[in-house]
């Protein structure tokens, strides 16, 4: 078995080499260009990148983040990619230990990651991203732990959901579902509403989070960007960055609540709920 710190370290390492793809993901898939082929290239002078100048966050440090064949810079984004990836699964595998929920709020949380730096660049979130992150985490909930949130119970006890066959039973599965449904749907309307005011990516950013969250936590992920969206925006107006009519990429501040409540969900539930003598 290994203890807590050895598994946070072979997390690390993996997770900074899934953030050397993240950076190809996020480099071309905007672009509609392949992340598989061709092999990583400098993209001043289009020379492939040598293995041994590949190795995350290691090789940028080592060529003092220059191109080893044109001496051109290399954006320090890079390697901070790979090393905010590395740092979020090392934390994943110090809160969930070794088993699925840590393999699937990593695969969650990397999504986050990379959908957050496409937005920032061109106020895009891909579907090549969100649809099927809802379809793998639709999956996960039949093997991730229960939420507890009321939807599931209220299925759970109150339509004898455990009477139903095989996988149907699974009140993750469900709760999930709702999550995905009344979170997309609720983005969906403010998007009709607001004429434009929510776009398409962010209702089904909220429906992949909801998929993996459950109904709980997807609330604390929504409230955590709302409340982070707007600080962000009074900000930038007080320093006359921004006015009112400006708009702002709602992406990112989504990715953060959902990568808090991956991590606090339930405790800040429970704090909340303290807090209001429940």
């Amino acid at each position: 078995m290994l203890n807590p710190w050895s598994l946070a370290t072979i997390a690390a390492i993996f997770g900074a080499v899934v953030g050397s793809f993240l950076n190809v993901v996020i480099h071309r898939l905007p672009a509609g260009e392949s992340v598989v082929f061709p092999g990583s290239r400098c993209p001043r002078c289009g020379a492939q990148i040598r293995a041994r100048d590949n190795v995350p966050v290691l090789s940028w440090i080592a060529l003092g983040g220059r191109c080893r064949d044109c001496r051109g810079p290399i954006d320090p984004r890079y390697p901070l990619v790979e090393l905010a990836n590395a740092l979020l699964w090392a934390a994943l595998a110090l809160r969930f230990g070794l088993g699925f929920p840590l393999f699937a709020f990593a695969a969650l949380c990397s999504a986050l990651l990379a959908i957050t730096l496409i937005d920032v660049d061109h106020w895009i979130i891909p579907d090549a991203i969100t649809l099927p992150g809802i379809v793998v985490g639709l999956a996960a909930s039949f093997f991730l732990p229960p939420r507890g949130s009321l939807i599931a119970e209220f299925l759970h006890h109150r339509l004898a959901l455990d009477r139903l066959p095989g996988f149907l039973a699974t009140p993750g599965f469900w709760d999930s579902l709702a999550a995905l449904l009344l979170g997309g749907g609720f983005f969906y309307l403010v998007a009709v509403v607001s004429r434009g005011g929510m776009g398409g990516g962010d209702v089904k950013l909220t429906a992949m989070m909801g998929a993996f969250l459950g109904l709980r936590d997807l609330g604390v992920a929504v409230f955590i960007g709302l409340l982070a969206g707007s600080a962000v925006g009074i900000a930038l107006m007080i320093a006359g960055r921004k006015t009112r009519k400006d708009a702002i990429p709602f992406g990112p501040f989504l990715a953060l609540g959902g990568i808090c409540a991956v991590f606090w969900g339930r405790p800040l539930v429970e704090w909340y709920l303290n807090l209001r003598g429940y």
